[in-house]
């Protein structure tokens, strides 16, 4: 998957979990809790459905790296590279 696939795959995702929230002006340098109606329990609903769709494990220790929209794309770029 390219930056630009990742990226759309996690607004999608984001988009799933807060049907309500509008992700199309998202700041991709700005943490996503500061932008959208995020909680915790959202952020644990997204990181299963990475694992769901895509087979990514994200450690609890590794959360800080999924702050913000580029940290993302950052984090997941390696591991779905050949995705």
């Amino acid at each position: 998957m390219t930056r630009e696939e990742i990226g759309q795959a996690v607004v999608d995702i984001i988009e799933d979990v807060l049907p309500d929230d509008d992700c199309s002006n998202l700041d991709p340098g700005v943490a996503l809790r500061d932008q959208l109606d995020l909680d915790s329990m959202d952020f644990l609903d997204i990181v299963m459905e990475l694992r769901k769709q895509y087979g990514v494990e994200v450690p609890e220790e590794e959360y800080p790296k999924l702050v913000t929209l580029n940290s993302c794309v950052d984090y997941l770029e390696p591991k779905l590279k050949n995705k």
